[in-house]
């Protein structure tokens, strides 16, 4: 089998390319993936089982995210030097002093708190679609949602979303040809994010709110802060992280629920179901599909002699349908329950910041849409990102 799985034209046709994935879990799970030297790209260690990947994850010591970061595509180093300081592209212990000084906004009591306020958005879109009755799923439902919410942890105005969408779009957007984004473009909308985070955060300190800001602003008990540059950095992972993903995991759930229509009927039926529907959609789509590390010295894995500095590749998405792992794998199945996915990384200290949200948001958002909207339909084709990093849906036409 001819095995690419870095083409960007065959993810924005096809999406995750699981056919390969799945010949390399049986035949060849630790790949070496040659690179492309037209673009720069060195070639990598592919890995695509559950197990593996999990090892990677929990290794920061052996699997480093600093040295050349977590994103697949290669940077110049002076990029790299802004880069290293968000905790995404961190090891310990510098990463766990970070995490420390965020995790303060994001303990599962702190996200509690929002699941009225996320009610309350996810009846309002449901009323909006519904006076409308054709519908774009993914920019009237989806990415709305995940907006509302980062504002609402913000301390921002409802009305800066678009702005927060139109950032995210611009930074992730550089491959797909309807966003057309330069590299360039994309560091300007990286610029205006930092200042509009210096903004919010020279507000929260002359005017303390009850928000994360806020929070994020005063010392621990330590006495440690965040830096201006690490909490501008800080904004900009929220608005990019807390937006992408789950904006496409939602999309690529009711997709899901589109194509499995019996486990549709199973949620209206029974709306309880959302909670394991949540996990179960994350699994199917894996939002995030691949993470970069860099070897820090030999190690094998699997038999295969990894060498220092080698460019390791990840695969959530193939993880999340690992036959070793899962029963069933090619199943999507609201109910799963064991549902042992790493669609939030593989746990070690890049476990996502965000997972309580993001269920919290997923789960509230399909409660109330198999009660609200349970005629919902499909009325044209999706259309997929051109990326091979984010598992992105741009459109996805619907009547409620």
């Amino acid at each position: 089998m001819e095995i690419n799985l870095v083409d960007q034209d065959q993810y924005a046709r096809h999406g995750i390319p699981h056919d390969q994935l799945k010949w390399l879990r049986a035949n060849d799970p630790v790949f070496w993936h040659e690179g492309d030297s037209e673009r720069g790209w060195p070639g990598f260690w592919a890995l695509t089982k559950h197990e593996d990947v999990v090892h990677v994850s929990r290794h920061s010591e052996l699997f480093s995210s600093n040295r050349r970061l977590a994103l697949f595509n290669e940077m110049p180093e002076e990029q790299m030097a802004l880069q290293r300081l968000m905790m995404l592209n961190q090891d310990p212990p510098e990463h766990t002093r970070k995490r420390s000084l965020v995790n303060r906004g994001f303990t599962p009591r702190q996200i509690g708190t929002l699941e009225e306020h996320i009610r309350t958005i996810c009846h309002t879109l449901a009323d909006e679609a519904a006076a409308k009755g054709d519908v774009d799923f993914v920019t009237d439902i989806a990415a709305p949602l995940p907006l509302y919410v980062i504002c609402e942890l913000l301390g921002a105005p409802a009305e800066d979303r678009n702005k927060l969408f139109e950032w995210s779009n611009r930074m992730i957007g550089a491959e797909d040809p309807d966003y057309n984004t330069t590299p360039e473009q994309g560091q300007n909308a990286a610029a205006e994010v930092y200042a509009y985070a210096n903004q919010l955060a020279a507000e929260r300190r002359e005017h303390p709110r009850p928000d994360i800001v806020t929070k994020l602003l005063q010392p621990d008990e330590n006495g440690e802060t965040l830096s201006e540059q690490e909490f501008d950095l800080f904004v900009l992972l929220l608005i990019v992280a807390g937006n992408e993903t789950t904006r496409n995991a939602a999309s690529g759930g009711m997709l899901a629920l589109f194509e499995h229509p019996e486990q549709w009927e199973r949620l209206v039926r029974d709306q309880s179901l959302a909670a394991t529907a949540a996990d179960e959609i994350v699994r199917w789509v894996s939002p995030l599909n691949l993470f970069r590390r860099t070897a820090t010295q030999d190690t094998v894995v699997r038999g295969k002699t990894i060498k220092e500095n080698d460019k390791v590749v990840v695969f959530y998405s193939s993880a999340n349908r690992d036959e070793d792992v899962f029963t069933a794998p090619q199943s999507f199945d609201v109910g799963r329950d064991p549902n042992p996915h790493i669609g939030f990384g593989g746990g070690g200290a890049h476990f996502c910041l965000g997972n309580h949200l993001a269920k919290l948001e997923l789960r509230v958002l399909f409660e109330v849409l198999s009660q609200r909207l349970p005629g919902i339909t499909m009325t044209g084709d999706p259309k997929r990102l051109r990326s091979n990093f984010v598992n992105g849906i741009k459109s996805l036409p619907v009547k409620v």
